[in-house]
């Protein structure tokens, strides 16, 4: 299979420093293997994504310089294959819902045992397990559903996970063992009550639709994938490799956000700079 990357946005606000490092180093991987490049729109979370921010994000890629087949993936397009994996999952007996808020799951983390540290996954605080048990037959609209993950990993017949990491200098250890899973991770939600799906399932479903052979992303999702790879196993769906890349800090040594604006590509754009001086600015060499 030839090689194929993506970079998957989110039109949430502007793109910063940190996706255009993103985003060339994706390019410049996928040019230098002969492969191909896809932008794809994560676009699930509805009432936060903007068609204004959308179309930025088009025109900054190609100031940029970067190219990509057209038309583009949309998660919003996609919602049927989503709900589909989860109900695939749920057949399965690894699914329950639940009814927790975050302020249920703060509260039950709030004391936690003398001299334990609380347990911070993928997705923040592991959950509790306060609705671990619950039937899928009762499930509700207001609930959310998540993944049994001590049944997942009992499924799959594996003592850990693992992937392969391409990046030079990986933010860890590219295997986790159940008992950190269990620890580490806890039970995902794959389906918020909200938007019917989570990024965990639509990321994993969109990589195998599109015939994704390495993912490019930041070092801050190097423990997501985890959780990623159990779904694609879980799933049936081919496992890519994985390359997490450095993140763009600030001054103060803060990973960008979108409410970075003063590191806005916009912004740099307008002040004059061009792609050239970008890919300095992030530490890239000049494009062949």
């Amino acid at each position: 299979m030839s090689y194929t990357t993506r970079f998957a946005p989110s039109p949430t606000g502007p793109l910063h420093l940190g996706h255009a490092y993103s985003a060339l180093t994706a390019w410049d991987r996928a040019r230098a293997a002969g492969g191909r490049f896809l932008l794809r729109i994560e676009d699930i979370d509805r009432p936060r994504c903007k068609p204004d921010w959308e179309a930025r994000i088009f025109d900054d890629l190609g100031w940029l310089g970067l190219s990509w087949p057209i038309p583009v993936m949309r998660q919003s397009d996609r919602l049927p294959a989503y709900r589909a994996a989860v109900d695939r999952l749920a057949a399965m007996g690894l699914v329950y819902p639940c009814r927790c808020r975050r302020a249920d799951i703060r509260a039950a983390l709030s004391a936690p045992q003398e001299g334990a540290e609380l347990a911070l996954g993928p997705d923040g605080p592991v959950y509790p397990g306060t609705c671990r048990g619950r039937s899928m037959a009762g499930a509700g609209p207001d609930d959310s559903l998540r993944l049994d993950m001590s049944s997942a990993l009992q499924h799959i017949g594996s003592d850990s996970i693992s992937f392969i990491e391409t990046a030079p200098d990986p933010a860890g250890p590219a295997i986790m063992t159940m008992a950190e899973m269990l620890a580490g991770v806890g039970d995902v939600v794959l389906a918020r009550r909200d938007i019917g799906t989570s990024y965990h399932v639509a990321v994993v479903v969109d990589d195998a639709a599109q015939g994704i052979t390495e993912v490019v992303r930041g070092a801050d999702l190097f423990g997501a994938t985890f959780v990623h790879v159990l779904l694609q196993r879980l799933l049936g769906l081919p496992v890519p490799d994985y390359h997490h890349h450095r993140l763009i800090r600030d001054a103060d040594g803060k990973r960008l956000a979108k409410r970075d604006d003063a590191r806005a590509i916009a912004r740099y754009r307008a002040e004059g700079a061009t792609p050239a001086e970008i890919r300095a600015m992030v530490g890239l060499q000049p494009s062949g």
